[in-house]
């Protein structure tokens, strides 16, 4: 494949919402599981980790497909947020097998960005934008609105920008990052005026006489693990903290405007989320939950996004960050017997007949690979700026584990059940999720040390 890259003009997208469209994105939904439940094929029979990573990517960057998703059954439709959660490292050299896996990837990453740009000019900022045909998308909210959104809109920029700034022969590198560049020129102001109206949007919350604000204090915002449907989550109002830091280091708006809304600077309005959440002594999970032991009230998604709201800078945050991942450690009903994988949460609220039928229990019994390696990536940052190895055991255990279940299963799998096998609802037969899977080759390298993989390209 050439590995000169054209960046064609797009032809119109048309973006719509509402209730009709919510309806028909539904039912778009809907066939998408009843097809995968009753269409899937079999797997492929490899069980080497170099063979199933490399049919993960053929899969995952395919010249077919039209943006970046998993696996999954849902994976028709398109999440913003998971180019933050999810999609850290696509560009990553050390995780690319040749110069046309390199290519192939900046394509679809910048298709997928500039989709996401359309959508936020269309003032479409939404969870979930489900194709309905002949350049058609439906922007759609399933439990609640966006937290994460503009998060992973900037990630996917991010990354982007930042390719050529790493070592790499790639041509397809600097070219990606000129293409990042065009993106920012063109949507910079979509975005700014997005981000300005999430500031907007936050609430005053008054704790012990003192106001805070967040961006969920009298209903759900979504994020990554949204079907717990609560408010005053630990995790949305990071990713809202984290998206006004990240619009300010890409020049996307000043802090000074932000500010003017919030009434603080970026600096104090973290150290008020972090009081707020951590005045026990560890991040509580959500503040909306009943009274319980601390281990019930903290949850694995803590945990945030690459670069995310953890910079481990200031020792009182370390503290809070030990705390709650000692929490998570120590607690049997966190994981998986024998295993170093680490469950969502030790328990599981609010498991509803969808779940059950259609669509995991996100929030609960049930272990996301691609959060373990969060947790891990976390450890590793602590023990850096600690200037300790407290957790690099711990974080190799979770690697190690990670690996063994890839090749047990047959690829990297986006949950794994409370027993360690493939998680199974009626219509989710265990998805293998293909674009998670650099991620953890990324992780791995900095846990050890030394690639798990390597390429002569």
């Amino acid at each position: 494949m050439n590995s000169d890259i054209s960046f064609p003009s797009p032809r119109e997208n048309r973006f719509y919402q509402g209730m009709a469209a919510t309806f028909v994105a539904n039912a778009l939904q809907a066939v998408n599981f009843l097809g995968d439940r009753f269409l899937r094929t079999s797997q492929h029979s490899f069980s080497a980790i170099e063979d199933l990573y490399r049919h993960s990517m053929d899969s995952a960057f395919s010249v077919t497909e039209a943006f970046l998703v998993t696996g999954a059954p849902h994976a028709s439709a398109y999440y913003p947020r998971d180019f933050a959660w999810f999609y850290p490292d696509v560009l990553d050299p050390e995780t690319i097998m040749d110069s046309q896996d390199a290519v192939l990837r900046v394509h679809l990453l910048e298709k997928s960005v500039r989709l996401l740009l359309e959508a936020v000019r269309a003032d479409v900022v939404t969870t979930t934008i489900v194709p309905a045909g002949r350049r058609r998308y439906l922007g759609v909210n399933y439990f609640s609105r966006p937290s994460d959104t503009l998060l992973g809109i900037l990630a996917g920029l991010q990354q982007m920008l930042s390719a050529e700034e790493r070592a790499s022969s790639y041509l397809a590198m600097s070219q990606c990052a000129h293409a990042g560049r065009l993106l920012l020129a063109e949507y910079g102001a979509d975005l700014k005026r997005a981000i300005l109206q999430l500031a907007s949007e936050l609430e005053p919350f008054e704790v012990d006489g003192i106001g805070y604000l967040l961006c969920d204090a009298r209903a759900p915002r979504s994020a990554a693990t949204d079907t717990r449907a609560e408010r005053r989550r630990f995790v949305t109002n990071a990713c809202v903290y984290t998206t006004f830091v990240w619009g300010v280091q890409l020049g996307v708006v000043d802090e000074i405007e932000l500010k003017q809304l919030l009434g603080r600077d970026l600096a104090q309005y973290k150290r008020d989320l972090l009081r707020l959440f951590g005045k026990d002594g560890y991040i509580k999970h959500s503040l909306d939950g009943p009274v319980g032991t601390p281990v019930s009230l903290v949850a694995l998604d803590f945990v945030s996004v690459h670069r995310g709201f953890w910079d481990m800078g200031d020792a009182g945050e370390r503290a809070l960050f030990a705390a709650t991942a000692d929490l998570i450690i120590a607690e049997p009903r966190f994981r998986i017997p024998s295993t170093f994988h680490f469950l969502v949460s030790a328990d599981n609220p609010r498991n509803k007949m969808i779940h059950k039928i259609a669509a995991p229990a996100y929030q609960g019994r049930s272990s996301w690979p691609t959060f373990n390696v969060e947790f891990a990536d976390r450890m590793l940052d602590y023990d850096e700026c600690s200037g300790g190895d407290t957790y690099r055991a711990c974080a190799q255990g979770i690697l190690k584990d990670i690996r063994t279940a890839t090749e047990v299963h047959g690829g990297y799998q986006e949950l794994i059940s409370e027993q360690g096998l493939k998680y199974r609802t009626w219509a989710y037969k265990g998805a293998v999720a293909h674009s998670w899977f650099p991620r953890f080759l990324s992780v791995w390298r900095r846990a050890y040390g030394t690639p798990l993989l390597q390429w002569n390209d």
